[in-house]
């Protein structure tokens, strides 16, 4: 797993969000610079569609959402809807399945104060759609706890 520079870490609340409300519904856009490295985590009660590149759809987008009496963090990422072939969806599915690890420490980093807030997410379950036309690429994975990116 890549470790994350925190150096490199850039953090957008959007109001009204603040580091301890709210916890239901409460989204996650992420992003990244390849030429600096950057990776912006946007937080807010809506995905910041700001910073989504129509074009590449390669943001992370996650939300806090309440599942059987408890809280799961869904995360989403694009692989295709048909823009992309068989093959270039299959790459994608790749990089996303290589860099989801470093996405999750940065949604984790950037929330810590949120966390301290609410330590029982900590232990709250990480599903992952991907969600493309092909079979083979459009699934949900359990990518383990929040606790375990910090």
């Amino acid at each position: 797993m890549s470790i994350l520079d925190l150096e490199k870490l850039v953090i957008t609340y959007m109001p009204p969000v603040t580091f301890s409300h709210p916890a239901e519904g409460r989204k996650y856009t992420v992003t990244h610079d390849d030429q600096s490295g950057i990776i912006t985590v946007a937080i807010g009660c809506h995905y910041d569609q700001s910073q989504i590149n129509p074009t590449m759809r390669d943001e992370v987008l996650a939300e806090w959402k309440p599942d059987r009496g408890q809280y799961i963090l869904l995360v989403t990422v694009h692989v295709s809807d048909g823009e992309f072939d068989a093959n270039h969806a299959k790459i994608r599915y790749m990089i996303f399945q290589r860099e989801l690890p470093l996405a999750l420490q940065a949604i984790m980093h950037a929330d810590i104060p949120f966390l301290g807030y609410y330590p029982w997410l900590l232990d709250s379950p990480i599903y992952v759609e991907f969600t493309s036309i092909y079979p083979e690429s459009n699934q949900t994975l359990d990518y383990g706890t929040p606790r375990q990116y910090l």
